[in-house]
């Protein structure tokens, strides 16, 4: 079965207790035709190995820690921190304790 989206006029709750982060996952929240947005949840010592996606980046941490690699630098995000990244930039992410993040990406030019 499939996990609906939100669609247009939507309230979406997307901060986690901490408390409920273990037993939640990563899920597909929005997906329209320039955007697609995603909520990660990684436990502690997990990563999403290293890829690129083909339009622009944003991620943003709303609970926990993350490692985030790219650009040759390793940078760590915590509750409410945000990093842009660039089209087809590798990455990767790697949760520190256990941490959820927002990561928006626009498809305007992809494939989607």
């Amino acid at each position: 079965m499939a996990i609906p989206h939100a669609v247009s006029g939507d309230l979406v709750k997307v901060h986690p207790a901490a408390e409920s982060l273990p037993g939640m996952f990563s899920t597909a929240i929005v997906k329209g035709a320039h955007l697609e947005v995603i909520r990660v949840v990684l436990p502690a010592g997990k990563a999403f190995p290293e890829h690129r996606v083909a339009g622009e980046v944003t991620v943003q941490c709303i609970k926990g820690v993350f490692e985030f690699r790219a650009h040759g630098r390793t940078q760590t995000l915590a509750d409410g921190d945000m990093l842009f990244l660039a089209a087809h930039e590798p990455h990767e992410l790697l949760a520190i304790q256990d941490a959820a993040a927002i990561v928006t990406i626009s498809l305007n030019g992809t494939s989607a």
